[in-house]
C-alpha cells in the first residue's frame, strides 16, 4: 500500500508538467489527478436522440438564414415544425416564456416570414421590413433571425446543458458538452479545417473570447469538462471536485454569453462613432445589436446564473428592446447621438456583475479564432 500510495504521488506531481492539474486535498484522501484530455471512448453512444436534436436546430437556423435572400421567404411552418420535432425536441429543451415568443401569430418564426422576400432600409418608414445590407430586419429593427438562434443558445442549449450537469453521470457530462457545442477535441476554433471537431453553438463564442492564453474562458470550460469526468471516475469520495467543476462550467459558459453581448455592443460603439455610416455600417450595426438581443433574451428565465432577471431587463430595455414589447432597435442608427451611451452603459453593468477586468473588457474587442488564424 505504501508503494501504491508513492506511486500515486510521484504520479501527480509529474502531471503537472504534462499539462495535467492535481487537486490539492485536507481530507487525507488522494488528489484528483485531471488527464489532459477529455475520454471520448464512449461520447457517440452516449449521444442518442441528441444527435437528431442538433439536426433540426440546424435545419431551423437554415429556414430562418434563407430571409437573408432578398425575394426570397423564409418558411414560418418549416422553422416551428425543426422546433417541435424529433423524441426530444428543442421545445421540450425550451424555456417556456421563451417559446411563447417564438409560436404562433404573433411570434418570431412568423416576424420573420412576414419580413422575408421584400426589402428594408432602416432611414425609411417601412410597414414590413426586409433584407438591408445582407440581413433580415423587421420594421422596427429588429432581427429575428438572431432572437430565434442566438436566444436558443441560452434558454434551450444551456439551459438542457444545466439539467443534464444537476446530478450527472458520465454519459449525461458528454450530453452536455454535446449541447454546450464543443466536442472531446475541444479545438477551440469553428474552422471547417477542423471537420467534425469544429465547435458549434456557444462554444464557437467562447472560443472567439478566449485569446488562448490557458486560463481563459473556454480553456475554463474544457479544464473543467475534464476534472468533472475525472472526478466521477474518481467515485464518491471526489463529490467537492464534482461541484466545483459543474459550478465552474455554468458560470463560464454564462461568462461566454455576455462577453459577446459586450463584443457587439463595442463593434456597435465603434461603427456608430463614425462621423458618417455607409449602408453596410448601419446594417452590421443593426446586426450587431440583433446579437446582443438574442444572446440577453435566452439567458431570462435561467435559475441558475449570476445575472437576475431584473438586470437582464435592464439590459433589454437600454437595447430599445423592453420585454414589455413596443421596441425598436432602428434608433440606433436614426437617433444614433442619443443612443449610443446607452452601449457603453450596458457594457458597465455587465462588468460589474462578472468582474471582468479592464483588461478582458479590451480583449473582448477581437474575434480570437480570427486573430489567431485557428
Amino acid at each position: 500500500m505504501k508503494k501504491q500510495s508513492l506511486l500515486l504521488v510521484i504520479m501527480a506531481f509529474a502531471m503537472v508538467f504534462t499539462a495535467c492539474k492535481k487537486e490539492e486535498t485536507t481530507t487525507g484522501k488522494s488528489a484528483l489527478n485531471i488527464p489532459s484530455a477529455y475520454d471520448s471512448t464512449n461520447f457517440v453512444g452516449n449521444l442518442g436522440d441528441l444527435i437528431s436534436f442538433r439536426n433540426h436546430f440546424d435545419a431551423m437556423v437554415d429556414e430562418a438564414k434563407k430571409g437573408r435572400v432578398t425575394n426570397q421567404t423564409a418558411s414560418a411552418a418549416n422553422m416551428e415544425n425543426s422546433f417541435k420535432a424529433g423524441t426530444i425536441s428543442i421545445e421540450s429543451f425550451t424555456i417556456p416564456a421563451f417559446a411563447a415568443l417564438l409560436v404562433g401569430e404573433n411570434g418570431w418564426f412568423k416576424e420573420l416570414e412576414k419580413a422575408s422576400g421584400t426589402t428594408y432600409h432602416v432611414d425609411s418608414a417601412s410597414v414590413q421590413g426586409g433584407t438591408f445590407g445582407g440581413y433580415l430586419f423587421d420594421e422596427n429593427g429588429f432581427e429575428p433571425e438572431q432572437i430565434i438562434e442566438k436566444g436558443l443558445f441560452g434558454a434551450a442549449l444551456v439551459n438542457h446543458a444545466h439539467s443534464l450537469l444537476k446530478s450527472p453521470r458520465l454519459a449525461e457530462v458528454d450530453q452536455a458538452l454535446y449541447v454546450f457545442g464543443a466536442t472531446p477535441h475541444f479545438v477551440s476554433s469553428s474552422a471547417a479545417k477542423h471537420g467534425a471537431a469544429a465547435d458549434k453553438y456557444l462554444a464557437v463564442y467562447a472560443a472567439r473570447r478566449d485569446k488562448n492564453a490557458g486560463n481563459g474562458i473556454y480553456a475554463q470550460i474544457r479544464f473543467n469538462f475534464i476534472k468533472l469526468q475525472a472526478a466521477l471516475k474518481a467515485g464518491e469520495a471526489y463529490q467537492n471536485e464534482k461541484n466545483e467543476a459543474i459550478a465552474a462550467i455554468i458560470s463560464n459558459m454564462e461568462k461566454a454569453n455576455f462577453a459577446t453581448v459586450i463584443n457587439y455592443c463595442q463593434t456597435s460603439i465603434a461603427n456608430l462613432s463614425q462621423t458618417t455610416l455607409t449602408d453596410a455600417q448601419k446594417a452590421n450595426t443593426l446586426h450587431a445589436i440583433g446579437e446582443c438581443i438574442g444572446f440577453t433574451m435566452g439567458y431570462k428565465g435561467i435559475a441558475n446564473k449570476k445575472i437576475t432577471d431584473a438586470q437582464i431587463d435592464e439590459i433589454l430595455a437600454l437595447l430599445n428592446a423592453p420585454t414589455t414589447g413596443g421596441g425598436k432597435p432602428a434608433l440606433f442608427i436614426t437617433d444614433r447621438v442619443n443612443q449610443i451611451s446607452k452601449l457603453q452603459l450596458i457594457i458597465t453593468k455587465i462588468q460589474a456583475v462578472y468582474g471582468f477586468s479592464n483588461a478582458e473588457i479590451e480583449d473582448f474587442k477581437k474575434n480570437w479564432i480570427n486573430e489567431q488564424n485557428r
